[in-house]
């Protein structure tokens, strides 16, 4: 649906965006990450033909931004970070005009007003100046005028930038509602958010792609050592902490034990393994095996933050570029 291939842009001195590529299927919802800066809004601004690409090139629903910018358009909802408003408009007035000119009318065009009114939960404010509405309800305007033509791909910057926190819920069930019909990039500073609603991220940093994969493979790829969380019951008295402890830095893997936590006859530890070792069956084991009971062993996650962070270090930035 989204096929990008070497794209780059040129502000005199400055490369914004530095030979990237990348491709989001139909149906699937992207979270396009990175620092202030990193190229993200430039690059959607390539993909909504606002502004063309110095080399590269990029194709959406089956058109090129450069060779087909209107078909492009048609197909495509756009919310940047700050929306497109009128303040002297009325909101049903402004939503009418945009309705328009994207080539609805008629009845179809007041169906769809109707429609996106009351997705976007800004029905209450139909009749209200623009210019009278808080952030959030304008933002949930800009959303309405996003989707108003019920177009193939969504690229949303900051869309619940302002937004309440039910109003944040609210509008990240309705970008889950859009998917599958909707292919859409979101650009996003919540990472909590990536994590509960995208299939896929891109991170860009310093203009150049630093990784594209699941939240999860992500995961997998960063944590590279396994952190194990482990709580230890005694069945018979309390648990001598000193021992639970050596034994489970006997474990063969291991390379690092830290208790944590100490309540009742349970002790917890955060055990983390060297480099590409499993240490999990090992750890049950010598647990089991030295009578006590196993009340708790799970992987600790990574964060996206972590994830985010180290891939978009100075370091890191500069890697990608060589």
């Amino acid at each position: 649906m989204i096929k990008v291939e070497h794209l780059t842009k040129r502000y005199a001195r400055n490369v914004a965006v530095n030979d990237i590529s990348f491709e989001v299927e139909k149906g699937q919802i992207v979270g396009f990450l990175g620092p202030n800066g990193a190229g993200k809004t430039t690059t959607m601004r390539i993909l909504t033909c606002f502004m063309p690409p110095s080399d590269g090139s990029a194709q959406v629903a089956g058109f090129d931004v450069i060779q087909s910018p209107m078909e492009v358009k048609r197909r495509v909802g756009y919310l940047p970070e700050t929306p497109p408003l009128y303040p002297e408009m009325e909101v049903s007035e402004y939503l009418l005009f945009v309705g328009k000119l994207k080539g609805l009318g008629g009845n179809e065009l007041k169906r769809r007003v109707d429609d996106v009114a009351g997705r976007c939960a800004v029905g209450d404010v139909r009749n209200k100046l623009i210019s009278k509405l808080s952030k959030g309800y304008r933002q949930r305007v800009g959303l309405a005028q996003a989707i108003l033509h019920n177009p193939e791909v969504l690229i949303l910057d900051e869309p619940t930038s302002g937004l309440d926190p039910k109003q944040i819920i609210e509008t990240r069930e309705l970008i889950q509602q859009l998917s599958g019909d909707h292919t859409i990039i979101l650009s996003t500073h919540i990472l909590p958010e990536v994590e509960q609603i995208c299939q896929k991220v891109i991170i860009i940093a310093q203009g150049k792609v630093v990784a594209t994969d699941s939240v999860h493979n992500l995961t997998n790829r960063m944590r590279g050592s396994e952190t194990v969380n482990v709580e230890v019951e005694s069945r018979n008295g309390p648990l001598e902490l000193t021992s639970v402890q050596q034994r489970l830095e006997q474990v063969a893997g291991v390379s690092r034990v830290l208790h944590k936590e100490t309540r009742d006859s349970r002790l917890t530890f955060e055990v983390e393994s060297l480099q590409g070792r499993v240490i999990r069956p090992e750890i049950a084991r010598a647990v089991v095996e030295s009578g006590w009971n196993l009340n708790e062993l799970h992987t600790a996650a990574i964060s996206l933050e972590e994830i985010f962070l180290q891939l978009t270090s100075v370091d890191a930035a500069k890697e990608a570029k060589q």
